[in-house]
């Protein structure tokens, strides 16, 4: 299978021919699994940790905020690391270190983790009674008027972006390649509003810590797409010693036709 996988062509085609080990329904349950498990996390630790629980319970409990700003940035750094490793793919550069068949069960599972990541990232600001979001708020793109709605719900609309071209990924052999590789294309998309979405939104934007995580990601995204761009480009080169496919022809000089 890895063979197989080597030995194709347009490399954008792996996806294709990769097998995932989640089948669609075990998605969903990994994706339910963690996710709860992340908010049961965060309620029972404060429990254990007597400390914490002024900042989960008290007057003016905060952590819900920091949560949120914390699994931002996680989520982001993580739709990041996925994209770099598709890239990596389809530049070829996994070929060298550490090989097709791990790249890309790496690139899905970070993918599906940085969902996660995304979805609490909202969620948990349900229990900020500072901001006092609703839970349809949170789950409507533009619905959450309370702090700048235009660009929260420019993240809102990356998040359920982000949802559908992982779900594409498992029901790839049934909407077929072009449909799924225009889907998949659009994660550079998920990226941007994602990314614009932290920039104008976030309380830490502004510091230097978060200006040059953007600038990093960002910029070795670029690049990485910047190369893909350019050696797509480059014409195929008929090996030295390799001759070219004659065609046959009758004795009368006419191409011969084929039934």
């Amino acid at each position: 299978m890895a063979k197989e996988v080597l030995d194709q062509k347009d490399e954008i085609n792996v996806g294709m021919e990769y097998e995932s080990s989640l089948s669609i329904q075990s998605m969903l349950i990994f994706l339910l699994a963690v996710f709860f498990g992340l908010v049961a996390a965060a309620y029972i630790l404060p429990i254990w940790l007597p400390g914490l629980s002024y900042s989960f319970t008290g007057s003016n409990p905060k952590a819900y905020w920091y949560l949120s700003r914390g699994t931002g940035f996680v989520a982001l750094g993580l739709l990041w690391g996925s994209m770099m490793l598709g890239l990596g793919i389809t530049n070829k550069i996994s070929r060298i270190w550490p090989g097709i068949p791990p790249t890309m069960a790496l690139h899905e599972y970070v993918g599906l983790l940085g969902l996660l990541f995304a979805g609490f990232h909202a969620l948990v600001l349900l229990g900020d009674t500072y901001s006092k979001y609703l839970l349809v708020q949170l789950l409507m793109p533009f619905g959450a008027v309370q702090y700048r709605p235009t660009w929260v719900g420019l993240g809102q609309v990356g998040f359920y972006a982000w949802f559908l071209i992982i779900l594409a990924f498992y029901i790839r052999k049934g909407i077929g390649k072009k449909t799924w590789r225009v889907i998949h294309i659009g994660s550079f998309g998920c990226y941007l509003a994602a990314m614009i979405h932290g920039l104008m939104s976030g309380t830490d934007a502004s510091t230097v810590w978060a200006v040059d995580f953007y600038w990093i990601t960002g910029g070795c995204l670029l690049f990485m797409l910047t190369y893909r761009i350019l050696t797509s480009r480059k014409p195929v080169r008929t090996p030295v010693g390799a001759k070219e496919p004659r065609e046959e022809r009758t004795p009368a000089g006419q191409p011969l036709q084929k039934s």
